[in-house]
């Protein structure tokens, strides 16, 4: 379909004149950077939270890991609001096609309030059965059950944020959302010990306190982002519900296959607390700063994903594919030099995040977990690169793959075995080096009609 000059987006560079194709490395850190600082800010202040709620015992950092891996679960599901949006912005931006770019980001931020409200409806009932199946049982259980009524309303907001990050990210600004980012989470540092402990006339709320500040600090963000595209793109002036059909069938792919990546998930620390409060602790550390450096190597990701996309939608497939070469070689030396900060701040990270009597546990099961990020590097580059050329359905079989096998593994763990956390971690390593090779096979050389493959 032919654009009219008014649908032209000035702000961004023909393909030919694009900053990648003369300097990639550059291109590539220049946007990532921002992309880096937006994403560790939110783990970042998980890791605050832990380190607050670790002073009230093992008892309450537990109930803080069944309820963040429980309803962060959840969230995650609904990520391909982000990821679909993302990739049909910088497509039809490519295309020189900035009114649809404005009519999809409607679209899918429409979506987000209706799915944010949806989970609230469906999950508050259901509180109990959710601390249940994680495997909570006493105080663990009561305590994990006040965590979620608190941070469940913010669940429109989440899903309002992921969107729009995506929207923007598609038009390669990847500085919005740091500031957004950090904002939010500076607020929420702030909000932490005011609810948490009590000051003046507020009363201490424990791990509900944790929860309600994420939920404030989310609402202010969800209205300053939506305000800025609104700024950006303007109102929409219809919403083409034809379209939903299609986003929803991407959708589809990305929900399954993020559904399986969230069970699996769910399945470690749920073996984690079954093994022992102690061993649900160290868990709950080493999870905290593994989802840490996952989302610093998904910064590469994301990246990939957002200039792929703007080159295929632009017709260059060469460039295209130079991307996804820069990207895994920067991804993969990330990965490394994470896994060596990991075994070389290990007591640091000990001794403000674990408890005493969880050490024990913690050590070994987090050398293991330092082991298997430059595979966890390869796996969130290759879900980049594909994500950008629209391979939904590809990785939501490559997920199959890995989680049907490991999920099995999980289950069957001896739980009374003294290794048996790092067991846990062990076949996270396996089900991350399964992903990692359905992803660079796709690319090199290309099996299965791949979109990258060299014709």
């Amino acid at each position: 379909m032919n654009t009219s000059s008014s649908d032209r987006d000035t702000t961004q560079p023909s393909p030919q004149d694009h900053p990648f194709v003369r300097k990639p490395h550059r291109t590539v850190l220049f946007l990532a950077i921002p992309v880096l600082f937006s994403l560790i800010a939110e783990p970042l202040t998980g890791l605050v939270d832990t380190a607050f709620v670790a002073q009230l015992g093992n008892v309450s950092l537990s109930a803080l890991g069944v309820g963040t891996t429980a309803l962060t679960s959840i969230f995650w599901i609904f990520n391909f609001l982000q990821i679909g949006t993302q990739t049909e912005v910088a497509r039809h931006i490519g295309r020189d096609e900035q009114q649809k770019a404005t009519q999809i980001s409607g679209l899918a931020l429409s979506l987000a309030v209706l799915f944010g409200v949806l989970i609230i409806a469906i999950t508050l009932p259901t509180l109990g059965l959710i601390a249940s199946a994680m495997g909570a049982t006493g105080a663990v259980y009561d305590q994990a059950i006040t965590y979620m009524q608190f941070r469940i309303f913010g669940a429109p907001a989440i899903l309002l944020m992921l969107t729009a990050f995506g929207v923007l990210r598609g038009l390669q600004d990847m500085r919005t959302p740091l500031w957004v980012a950090v904002g939010v989470n500076m607020l929420n540092i702030i909000l932490d010990p005011l609810f948490i402990f009590g000051w003046g006339a507020l009363p201490p709320l424990g791990v509900g306190g944790a929860a309600l500040a994420s939920t404030l600090s989310q609402w202010v963000g969800a209205v300053w982002i939506v305000g800025v595209i609104v700024a950006r793109l303007g109102i929409p002036n219809r919403l083409q519900f034809d379209e939903v059909g299609r986003l929803l069938q991407v959708g589809g792919d990305l929900f399954l296959r993020t559904g399986l990546l969230t069970l699996f998930l769910i399945l470690g620390t749920r073996t984690a607390t079954q093994i022992g409060p102690d061993a649900g602790g160290a868990h709950q550390a080493i999870r905290q700063f593994w989802v840490f450096a996952a989302l610093f190597l998904d910064t590469f990701a994301i990246t990939g994903q957002s200039l792929i996309s703007y080159f295929l939608g632009a017709g260059w497939m060469a460039q295209a594919r130079r991307v996804a070469t820069i990207i895994c070689l920067w991804s993969l030396g990330t990965g490394v030099m994470l896994g060596l900060v990991m075994l070389v701040g290990q007591d640091i990270i000990a001794q403000f995040l674990v408890p005493t009597n969880s050490q024990s546990r913690f050590f070994s099961a987090w050398i293991v977990a330092a082991l298997i990020q430059p595979l966890n590097a390869l796996t969130f580059a290759t879900d980049g690169i594909h994500w950008g050329t629209g391979d939904y359905g590809f990785l939501r079989n490559a997920m199959f793959a890995a989680t049907i096998p490991c999920g099995l593994a999980l289950l069957l763990l001896d739980q009374h075995t003294p290794d048996a956390l790092v067991c846990v971690w062990v076949i996270s390593g396996v089900w991350s080096m399964i992903r990692a090779f359905f992803g660079i096979v796709r690319i090199w050389p290309g099996w299965w009609g791949s979109p990258l493959a060299q014709t």
